[in-house]
């Protein structure tokens, strides 16, 4: 599944456009590199979201894919 589209489901960035423009801003980061909105996620992936006064680091459990309508404590894991 797509980084963009992967975080609105997880529900981690309320709209897919404001993903984009946080992953084109240099603000996601993917296995420690800087992302693009068109990577794309796997089990077992560590995100990083870098917020103007916060910093959330999640481990992907599952990408979505299988799960119709998905909870966000089925695809993420909080590790801080």
């Amino acid at each position: 599944m797509r980084l963009d589209k992967f975080l609105k489901i997880s529900r981690l960035i309320k709209r897919r456009t404001l993903a984009k423009e946080a992953c084109d801003a240099g603000k996601i980061i993917v296995n420690g590199k800087p992302a693009k909105a068109s990577d794309r996620v796997q089990e077992g992936d560590q995100i990083t979201i870098n917020f103007a006064n916060r910093e959330i680091k999640v481990k992907v459990i599952n990408s979505g894919l299988d799960l119709v309508n998905p909870k966000p404590e089925d695809l993420y894991e909080r590790l801080n």
